[in-house]
């Protein structure tokens, strides 16, 4: 297939790479993503933020002081996320009268909603959503709207992409210049479709696919959304445009299943099936990813379609050269373990959630937390923390950390190390026998990654918060599973490990109070 800029693109797990340049069409201009100095004193209206791609969008505006305010039904989800200079405003989209006052002002609306996960017709409140919102654009003056839509072309597009489309269609027929951006498969952690190549792959030891399976597709990171998003913002052209966005890489769904099982080591086989029901796939996805299911079913209909870029313009107005797909995956992996070693987890579980048995599931990982206080200063509570391993051993049933290292011996691994760099002070990346230190703040954290063979990756964490009567010890593990054996080999020894963990941070306290 040749693309209109002369690019070729083939569909057969061969990458599409599309090499950009910033080439500067005469009749339409942006400027470079971080540049956001244009209408810098008028505040963008932002629509969707407590959702996937609005959230992020709203972190990077408020990184670059854009003023931003948002419009939602639920101001208490954003009243603490959001940072100082930041308006919410509560509206509801199928209130038309709602809108007014969060226009006020407004030059610039990004609209980054949509009802798939609503109950009842999505395509119906998808087409007032955007009628009310066009509407009340154009009575407010608004100068420009910014629209994330769907890829796809012909006439037998799914019910969701043809919805997509449609808000497209609805929004620049107000009169108010439209720049709709479509994209394919948006690669990032908490993307419906990035979960949605998760679940399968993670969970199902063949995954049994369609001949959809093989429908081209053009995957993007969620930065590379984003960067086009803020560019978008600042496009210099008084009329509708309709800009096509992809990743550099052209590819089939079965492709981005064999390349996420391939970064998460995983062996997984895509068995070509003739007829999957849809009423089959509905329920298998919402088996397996309740939060998503909804959204997923729906999307996963769309995959019929081929959602490739088909135009130029994107490569020829935007400064902006997006990821491939391994990159994409990379990058998604990547963040999600930043994002875990930032967690302070007594900010995040619930007490009754963080005893559970077989702790709780958070994204892909299983995390199981539990607490102790002491009367002591952080400093001396955190001092035996601090000493763990080595010639200290681990404070409780070292017999079984002994073992645990002849096993990994046994199935070729390094075995229990017995050793330290120093008895009492650590830094990042020290051997703790078969464990490394991945993050330590004196006094508050210590994070330890297991080096054991195991089917899946496990952390350990302390953290260490004083109160007004003594110090909270928080002790919380975080396995992120290998698939369906990771899941298994979790849940057969949780009583384990509940144990030993749990004898562990008793043994901290004793010392804590003996030191």
């Amino acid at each position: 297939m040749v693309r209109p800029d002369g690019c070729v693109g083939i569909a057969e797990r061969v990458p599409y790479r599309r090499e950009c340049t910033t080439t500067w069409c005469s009749s339409l201009r942006v400027m470079a993503p971080a540049a956001l100095t244009h209408e810098s004193r008028d505040p963008v209206l932002l629509t969707g933020a407590t959702g996937y791609i609005g959230g992020r969008l709203l972190d990077r505006l408020e990184q670059a002081d854009r003023r931003v305010r948002c419009l939602t039904r639920r101001p208490e989800a954003l009243a603490e996320r959001v940072a100082v200079g930041t308006q919410v405003v509560v509206g509801d989209l199928l209130d038309r009268q709602s809108l007014a006052s969060a226009m006020d002002g407004v030059q610039t609306a990004c609209y980054l909603v949509h009802s798939m996960g609503a109950s009842g017709n999505f395509e119906d409140l998808d087409r007032r959503a955007a009628i009310n919102f066009a509407q009340a654009a154009r009575a407010a003056g608004v100068g420009r709207i910014v629209y994330l839509g769907g890829l796809g072309s012909g006439e037998d597009l799914s019910a969701h992409l043809a919805s997509r489309q449609e808000v497209g269609d609805i929004l620049r027929g107000s009169g108010v210049a439209t720049i709709e951006l479509r994209a394919s498969i948006v690669i990032g952690s908490g993307s419906a479709s990035f979960e949605t190549v998760r679940a399968l792959v993670e969970r199902l030891p063949a995954i049994p696919a369609p001949r959809w399976v093989e429908t081209a597709a053009q995957p993007i990171a969620i930065d590379d959304v984003i960067d086009y998003l803020v560019a978008a913002l600042t496009f210099d052209h008084a009329a509708s445009t309709i800009v096509e966005i992809g990743g550099n890489d052209r590819v089939s769904y079965a492709d981005v299943m064999r390349e996420y099982a391939r970064q998460r080591r995983l062996r997984r086989r895509v068995i070509p099936t003739p007829v999957i029901a849809a009423r089959a796939s509905r329920l298998l996805l919402g088996l397996l990813m309740p939060l998503h299911g909804r959204i997923a079913a729906a999307m996963v209909e769309s995959l019929r379609n081929e959602t490739v870029v088909q135009s130029s313009t994107a490569c020829d107005v935007f400064s902006i050269t997006p990821r491939g797909l391994a990159k994409a995956i990379e990058h998604a992996l990547a963040g999600e373990d930043h994002a875990f070693a930032e967690t302070r987890w007594s900010e995040v579980l619930a007490p009754g959630l963080a005893s559970r048995w077989g702790g709780i599931p958070f994204k892909r990982r299983m995390v199981s937390s539990r607490v102790v206080r002491v009367g002591r200063r952080a400093e001396e509570a955190f001092a035996p923390i601090q000493r763990i391993g080595g010639p200290t051993g681990w404070y409780a049933m070292d017999w079984f950390w002994r073992l645990r290292g002849l096993i990994d011996r046994l199935r070729g691994g390094e075995g229990l190390r017995s050793g330290r760099r120093d008895p009492h002070d650590l830094r990042v990346g020290d051997t703790v026998d078969f464990w490394r230190v991945e993050r330590i703040e004196p006094g508050r954290r210590l994070l330890l990654a297991a080096e054991m063979k195991m089917p899946g990756r496990l952390w350990l964490q302390f953290d260490v918060d004083p109160h007004d009567d003594g110090t909270e010890i928080r002790q919380t593990t975080v396995f992120d599973p290998a698939g369906y054996v990771g899941l298994a080999y979790w849940y057969l020894l949780y009583p384990v490990h509940h144990g030993v963990f749990a004898a562990m941070l008793r043994g901290l306290r004793r010392a804590s109070l003996a030191g």
